[in-house]
C-alpha cells in the first residue's frame, strides 16, 4: 500500500537525523472540552503530532475528541489505536500495529484481518508500525492488553535483531515503548543501537517525563518523541518538552 504525506515527513526526519515531538492523548482520560485547551497549547509549543488512542476506549468519544482538537488546530492527528474498532476517518493517519516483540500471533496478523475492511475504507493513510514493547520496570497497561512479554530493559541487541526483523518485513516505521506509566524509560543506549543500524523511522515513547530525557533520546537517535502521562499531570510541560525536541535534534543533525 502506497504511503502518504505524514510516512514521507517521517521518512525525512530519519534522513536529516532530526526529531519531533508528538503529545499523545487518551480520550478516556480528557474532555472533548479540554481537547480545545489542548490544541491551543499544542499550537503555541510547535507541536509536530498528535497521537491519540488508548487501551480500551470506554467513554466512546473518540471521533468528538478529534473534532474538538482539529478545531483549533491543523496539527496532524494520527491514531494509535489499542484495538480494531480505534478507526476513525476524522484523523489524518493510522499507525497500524503489529507487536513484533510478542508472540501473541492475534497483535501480530489476527486483529488485522479483522479490521481490514474497515481500515482500508476509512480513507486514511495507513502507516505500517513494527510495535516493540520495552520492559519499563513496571506491568504497564500495552503489556497487560497485549499479553505480550516485554524485551528486556538491558538487552540492545535482541531489540535491534526484532527491529531488523520487522524492516525487513517491510514495515514503514519502527515504535519503542516502556508503555504508559513505565518507571524507567527506553535507554538511550537501546534507541542508539536500534537508529543506527535501521533505515526507517523510530518512535519512542512511555516513562518520558523531562526535557532532559527528551533531549538524551533525541541525541541518540529517537525521530519521534512521544509523550502522554507527564502532559497529563502538567499540559503546561509541553513547550519545554518541545524546546528540548528542537534543540535534541538539531545537535543530532550538528
Amino acid at each position: 500500500m502506497a504511503t502518504g504525506k505524514i510516512h514521507q515527513d517521517l521518512c525525512n526526519l530519519k534522513k536529516k537525523g532530526d526529531s519531533a515531538f508528538a503529545v499523545l492523548a487518551d480520550p478516556d482520560k480528557i474532555s472533548t472540552s479540554d481537547m480545545r485547551y489542548l490544541a491551543e497549547l499544542c499550537n503555541d509549543a510547535g507541536v509536530n503530532f498528535l497521537f491519540i488512542g488508548g487501551s480500551l476506549l470506554m467513554a466512546h468519544q473518540l471521533d468528538a475528541s478529534i473534532q474538538s482538537f482539529k478545531a483549533e488546530s491543523d496539527i496532524p492527528v494520527i491514531l494509535f489505536p489499542g484495538s480494531p474498532a480505534q478507526v476513525t476517518p476524522y484523523a489524518d493517519a493510522l499507525l497500524y500495529l503489529s507487536v513484533v516483540s510478542g508472540r501473541n500471533a492475534e497483535l501480530l496478523i489476527g486483529q488485522h484481518v479483522v479490521s481490514a475492511p474497515v481500515v482500508k475504507a476509512s480513507g486514511l493513510e495507513v502507516i505500517s508500525t513494527g510495535y516493540m514493547i520495552i520492559d519499563g520496570g513496571v506491568q504497564t497497561t500495552v503489556s497487560y492488553m497485549s499479553n505480550a512479554m516485554p524485551i528486556p530493559a538491558n538487552k540492545p541487541e535482541i531489540a535491534l535483531c526484532t527491529a531488523w526483523a520487522a524492516e525487513m518485513q517491510g514495515k514503514h516505521v519502527l515504535y519503542m515503548d516502556a508503555g504508559s506509566g513505565a518507571l524507567n524509560p527506553v535507554s538511550a543506549e537501546m534507541i542508539k543501537k536500534v537508529s543506527m543500524h535501521t533505515d526507517i523511522p523510530l518512535i519512542v515513547g512511555g516513562g518520558i517525563h523531562t526535557p532532559e530525557k527528551v533531549y538524551a533520546n533525541c541525541q541518540a537517535g529517537a525521530n519521534i518523541i512521544v509523550v502522554g502521562n507527564a502532559i497529563e499531570r502538567d499540559p503546561l510541560l509541553i513547550r519545554d518538552l518541545c524546546q528540548a525536541t528542537r534543540q535534541g535534534g538539531q545537535k543530532q543533525t550538528a
